[in-house]
């Protein structure tokens, strides 16, 4: 599907958040994900990559079982993820279209209106050089979109449920990606 596809469902959702601003989505978290499945060397180096494309300090993860065929021990650390939230997030997101083309396949979509997609080789993202000593790694990219009134669901005092008619669907995260970043649905 392209733009042209979701030109009545953009018009409606633009009419209707300029009703309603508070059903406006918005960028709520992009965690990045760099599995290796192997510690030292090559983790650090994923690891400053990881620190150079978002400007944050990545966490290590840790694997939950041993697997003897791959070498990998229980609690051994085999990836490095990070969370990027607020102004940063959105343009990270730009980047990392970028490096995807501009193009999301329908299917990343989940009904939640969160969405993921890969990235093969970080050097299709802009301001990313090769370097012989760094190597080359990909990673998942998992967005999380919400609404205003969603930190009910996360505070410590009074938490409770966002409703069902409050939560994004899948149109709305479609809507506010072909609005902000020209994004074509495939």
């Amino acid at each position: 599907m392209a733009k042209e596809d979701f030109k009545d469902i953009l018009e409606a959702k633009k009419k209707e958040w300029a009703e309603q601003p508070m059903l406006r989505p918005r960028i709520g978290a992009i965690k990045i994900n760099m599995s290796l499945g192997v510690a030292g060397d090559p983790l650090n180096r994923g690891k400053k990559i990881l620190e150079d494309i978002t400007g944050q300090k990545p966490v290590e993860t840790y694997a939950k079982n041993t697997w003897r065929k791959w070498g990998i021990r229980r609690g051994q650390a085999v990836g490095a993820k990070v969370t990027v939230r607020g102004p940063k997030a959105y343009e990270l997101l730009m980047k990392l279209f970028h490096a995807k083309g501009y193009k999301l396949p329908s299917t990343a979509f989940d009904k939640q209106g969160n969405f993921g997609f890969g990235i093969e080789e970080h050097i299709d993202i802009p301001g990313q050089k090769y370097t012989p000593g760094m190597g080359i790694i990909g990673f998942n990219v998992g967005v999380q979109m919400e609404r205003a009134g969603y930190r009910v669901k996360q505070r410590k005092y009074l938490r409770n449920k966002i409703p069902s008619h409050h939560h994004v669907s899948r149109e709305d995260s479609i809507a506010f990606l072909i609005e902000n970043y020209d994004i074509d649905i495939e």
